[in-house]
């Protein structure tokens, strides 16, 4: 059974196109797009050979080593824009997913999809959406394991955008009429305040976080 944090990603996917898995591990998302008739082959990637050797083993157990072929890459290094057309990036950090982003320039198609579930600092890959022309469609979040997940899908349009930066930390997730997606922006504007009042017992201070809260607490407050 695919986890719950994986299944809300694989809603996100399209039917019918190929997908490619960045950092699949053992490749369970993959293997579930195929068997459920979401995809008709994909792409199943990892850096590390260990886990790739995983997922080469679970491809073969459920006999689909002619419809999900693995890559040894580091992010999308050694992937083409012709092995796939949606693209995810599920369990890792949101530093990590931009940096694997700054460096592939053919990322700017709009025939493509992006998938993400960050582990962490969802912000960061939100502020690099919107800055460099690309629209979040949607997202989600879910429990898992007693932890809160979210995941979002985002096109390349070409539009940069600068919206309030409250928006780097809430995302769509304020349309989203979940408890999970509540109880994740109350846990994020804590944590914000948390390193608002670090920062400046230390003696600093950080305008941008503070106006970040303060429009976080009001949209929470409607």
């Amino acid at each position: 059974m695919l986890r719950k944090r994986l299944e809300m990603v694989s809603k996100m996917v399209r039917e019918g196109v190929r997908a490619a898995d960045i950092g699949t591990d053992h490749a369970y998302l993959p293997i579930f797009l195929v068997e459920k008739g979401i995809c008709p082959s994909a792409v199943a990637a990892d850096v590390v050979p260990g886990p790739l050797k995983n997922a080469q083993k679970n491809i073969a157990l459920h006999r689909l080593e002619d419809k999900i072929s693995t890559r040894l890459s580091d992010g999308l290094d050694d992937l083409t824009p012709d092995d796939g057309d949606d693209f995810i990036f599920a369990g890792m950090g949101g530093t990590l997913i931009v940096e694997l982003l700054e460096r592939t320039d053919w990322i700017r198609d709009g025939s493509k999809r992006f998938i993400f579930q960050p582990m962490s600092h969802g912000e960061d890959v939100r502020r690099f959406l919107c800055e460099n022309g690309f629209e979040i469609i949607c997202e989600d979040a879910c429990r898992d394991s007693g932890r809160i997940y979210i995941a979002l899908c985002a096109e390349y349009t070409g539009r940069v955008t600068k919206p309030p930066v409250s928006f780097y930390y809430t995302g769509k997730l304020t349309q989203c009429e979940k408890d999970e997606a509540g109880i994740y922006l109350s846990r994020q504007t804590e944590r914000l305040k948390k390193a608002i009042d670090a920062l400046e017992k230390s003696g600093g201070s950080d305008p941008e976080l503070r106006l970040a809260v303060d429009q976080m607490m009001k949209i929470q407050s409607l």
